[in-house]
C-alpha cells in the first residue's frame, strides 16, 4: 500500500521511493491549480519540474542536517556558527571585525550581539582585543581552536557543494545560477507580502 503523502520518503536520486507520491508532486500539493498556473506546461515538462522541487527538498534537509550536526559539534546555535563563519572570512581576507560589523551581517540587535560574544568569549571560542586603528572600538578575534574545529566540520561539508558545480560546464552553471537567482527572487518577492483576499 502506498505510504501517505505526508510520509513519502526521497530516494537517492531527490525522486519519491516506490509506490509514494512526493508531497513536491504539483498534482498532490495543488490537484486543482489554487496556486500554480501549470496550464502551458506538458505533462513531461511538470514531471520534471517535480523532479526539481524534489531534488532541492531533498538538499534542504541534508543543509538543515548538517547544520544541526554543526551545532551539537560546536556547542553553538545557529547564529553563533554564521558570526564564526564571518570572522573566519574576515581573518582569510584580512578585515578586521567589530560587534557592529557582526550586527549588521545577523542582523541582530547591539545587545542580542553583546550578549552572544559575551558567551562566545566565556566558551572560548573568541576573544576581544583592542582595535589597531581605533582606539574607541574593540577588534573580535577567533580562538584558532575553534578555528579549526569550525573548518574540520562546517568548512568541509560546505566545501563539498563545490565540486558538483566545478564539474558543470560553463553554460549549464550558468543556467543553475539564473534559476537560483530567480528562485530567490521570487522567494524574497513574496516576504512580508500580505495574502491575497478571498
Amino acid at each position: 500500500m502506498p505510504k501517505p503523502v505526508e510520509d513519502a520518503p526521497l530516494a537517492a536520486d531527490g525522486e519519491p521511493e516506490s509506490g509514494t507520491r512526493s508531497v513536491y508532486d504539483l498534482a498532490a500539493s495543488d490537484p486543482h491549480g489554487e496556486l500554480v498556473d501549470a496550464g502551458e506546461l506538458s505533462a513531461a515538462d511538470i514531471e520534471q519540474v517535480d523532479g526539481i522541487m524534489a531534488a532541492m527538498a531533498r538538499l534542504r534537509y541534508l543543509e538543515q542536517a548538517l547544520s544541526n550536526a554543526a551545532q551539537s559539534s560546536m556547542a553553538m546555535n545557529q547564529t553563533d556558527l554564521r558570526a564564526v563563519q564571518f570572522l573566519i572570512v574576515a581573518e582569510n581576507t584580512g578585515r578586521i571585525v567589530t560587534a557592529g560589523d557582526l550586527a549588521r551581517h545577523l542582523g541582530i540587535t547591539t545587545a542580542s550581539t553583546t550578549k552572544m560574544l559575551n558567551r562566545l568569549e566565556r566558551d572560548g571560542h573568541i576573544h576581544r582585543r583592542p582595535h589597531p586603528a581605533d582606539r574607541r572600538a574593540v577588534a573580535i578575534v577567533l580562538a584558532p581552536d575553534s578555528r579549526r574545529r569550525a573548518i574540520e566540520t562546517v568548512g568541509r561539508q560546505q566545501a563539498r557543494r563545490f565540486a558538483p558545480a566545478a564539474a558543470l560546464t560553463p553554460s549549464e552553471r550558468e543556467i543553475v545560477r539564473r534559476f537560483l537567482v530567480a528562485t530567490a527572487d521570487a522567494l524574497e518577492a513574496g516576504i512580508d507580502r500580505p495574502p491575497a483576499a478571498r
